[in-house]
C-alpha cells in the first residue's frame, strides 16, 4: 500500500513451476500446492476432489483424464486431495444390476513439515514488507516446514537478523521440487477472493496477511535488530525521530503549521528533533513537501539498517501511515501516529494515534472506492474543493502536543 504500483508489477505474476512438483506411485499423476492445489492425471475414468479439511466442505469434484486441474483459490487452504477412478461404461454393463462403486486410488492430506515451501512477498513497499513478514515466521512454526522468502533485495539484510531460520532468495531462480508456494500483496480488485479471502480494507493490513496464510488474525510486530554500530550514531542528548514524507499526500499531515509547531514544542522540551525521511522534498500533484523548518536533516537515501540504528535510540517517533512508522514499531521505539486517510485498525495499534473524526476521514479503507495507481493519493471525496484533505488538515497541532504530553506522563519522559 505505499507504493505506486500497477498489475504489470512483477509480485502480480504468479510463477508456480511448469508442472506440479509431488511424485506419486503412479505412473502420469503428480500434485503439489504451487499456486493452489494442482493435480495431474493420465489419461482414464478418474475423478479428483478437494476437500476443505477445516470447513469440512468438498469445493470441488469431477471428472478428469490426461489433465491438470487446479483449486481457484490460491492463498492457503488445509487442503485434501482425493483421486477416484470410476467405473467405465463397459464395467457397468458387465455388471449389469449390480453397482459398481468408484475406487478410491489416492489422497494426501497437506502436510507441510519438512517440505519446501515458498512465500512471495509483493513490490517495493516497506510498510507492507515489515507489516506481513511477522507471519512468515509463524507459518514456519506451525506447519514445521522448510520456508523459503521471495523479497525485495533491499530488505533481506535487515529481516535476515531476526528471522535466521528462513532462506531468504535474491532473484526469481525458485527452490526445486517445492511442496508449495504463496504469493502475499494486495492484489486489485480487493474483491477478488481468489486471491485473497478478505478485503484488506476491512481487516487491516496485517490481518491481510494472516488471513492469506491461514493464521490467527492477531497483531505481530516485526523484528528488527539494531547493528553493533547503532551506538556510534546515535546522539548523547535525547531526541526524537520524525518522518513527515508519505507516498501518497493523503496521508501527509496537511495542516500548514502543524510540523512547524510540534518541532518547536519538542525543542522546547529539550529534545533534538531528527528527519529521518529518505526525500528531502516531494511533489505530488500541486503538492510540495519539504523537510520542516527546525527540524536536524538526516534524510537521503541510506540503508534501512542505518535508520533502525538512528531510529532505536530514539526517545519515541512521530509519523504517518507509511514504511518508518512500521520501522519503528519495529525497533520497540513508541510512535505517535498522525492519521486521516486510514482508519484505525489498519496499521499496528498504538495508544497514541493522533486521528480525528469531526470531518470525512478513512477514505482509504471505503470500499466504495477502488484505487487507482496511476491517481494514488488523491482526496477522493473531496478533490479540488475547500475541504481537500480535511481529515489531517484539521489536526491540530495542539492536539499532537497533548498526545505527546501523554506518552512523556505513561512513559516517565
Amino acid at each position: 500500500m505505499d507504493n505506486k504500483t500497477t498489475a504489470q508489477e512483477p509480485y502480480m505474476v504468479f510463477s508456480p513451476p511448469a508442472t506440479p512438483t509431488q511424485a506419486t506411485d503412479m505412473d502420469g499423476m503428480a500434485f503439489d500446492f504451487n499456486l493452489g492445489l494442482r493435480v495431474s492425471v493420465p489419461q482414464g475414468n478418474y475423478r479428483v476432489a478437494f476437500i476443505d479439511r477445516d470447513k469440512h466442505l468438498t469445493v470441488y469434484n469431477a471428472p478428469i483424464s490426461g489433465a491438470m486441474a487446479t483449486s481457484t483459490k490460491r492463498y492457503f487452504v488445509n487442503f485434501r486431495l482425493e483421486v477416484w477412478q470410476d467405473p467405465t461404461e463397459e464395467e457397468k454393463k458387465a455388471a449389469k444390476d449390480k453397482k459398481i462403486e468408484s475406487k478410491l486410488i489416492f489422497s494426501h492430506d497437506y502436510n507441510a513439515k519438512g517440505k519446501k515451501v515458498l512465500l512471495k512477498f509483493a513490490g517495493r513497499a516497506l510498510g507492507d514488507m515489515l507489516a506481513w513478514f511477522p507471519y512468515a515466521e509463524l507459518f514456519r512454526q506451525k506447519h514445521g516446514c522448510e520456508l523459503y522468502a521471495q523479497v525485495e533485495e533491499q530488505y533481506i539484510s535487515i529481516l535476515q537478523p531476526g528471522y535466521p531460520q528462513i532462506h531468504f532468495i535474491k532473484g526469481d531462480k525458485l527452490p526445486e521440487d517445492l511442496y508449495a508456494s504463496y504469493y502475499i500483496g494486495l492484489f486489485a480488485p480487493w474483491d477478488d477472493r481468489n486471491l485473497q479471502p478478505m478485503d484488506w480494507r476491512v481487516v487491516g493490513l496485517q490481518a491481510h496477511a494472516a488471513y492469506l496464510l491461514g493464521l490467527p488474525p492477531r497483531e505481530e510486530k516485526i523484528k528488527l535488530v539494531p547493528s553493533k554500530k547503532a551506538k556510534e550514531i546515535q546522539p548523547k542528548e535525547p531526541y526524537v525521530c520524525i518522518a513527515t514524507q508519505a507516498t501518497a499526500q493523503a496521508k501527509y499531515w496537511n495542516n500548514a503549521s502543524g510540523w512547524l509547531a510540534t518541532i518547536d514544542y519538542l525543542k522546547k522540551q529539550g529534545y533534538r528533533v531528527l528527519c529521518v525521511d529518505r526525500e528531502k522534498v516531494t511533489v505530488n500533484g500541486i503538492y510540495g513537501n519539504a523537510i520542516p523548518y527546525g527540524a536536524e536533516d538526516f534524510t537521503g537515501n541510506r540503508p534501512l539498517q542505518e535508520r533502525i540504528d538512528l531510529i532505536s535510540g530514539a526517545k519515541f517517533f512521530i509519523g504517518l501511515p507509511s514504511g518508518l512508522s512500521w520501522l519503528a514499531w519495529g525497533c520497540n521505539v513508541p510512535v505517535v501516529l498522525i492519521a486521516g486517510f486510514t482508519s484505525p485498525g489498519t496499521e499496528f495499534y498504538t495508544p497514541y494515534r493522533v486521528q480525528q473524526f469531526h470531518t470525512c476521514h478513512s477514505c482509504g479503507n471505503d470500499q466504495r472506492n477502488e484505487h487507482k495507481y496511476d491517481d494514488f493519493g488523491a482526496c477522493p471525496h473531496h478533490r479540488g474543493t475547500d475541504r481537500e484533505f480535511e481529515c489531517t488538515r484539521c489536526i491540530s497541532p495542539e492536539y499532537v502536543q497533548n498526545v505527546i504530553e501523554q506518552l512523556r506522563k505513561d512513559l516517565n519522559l
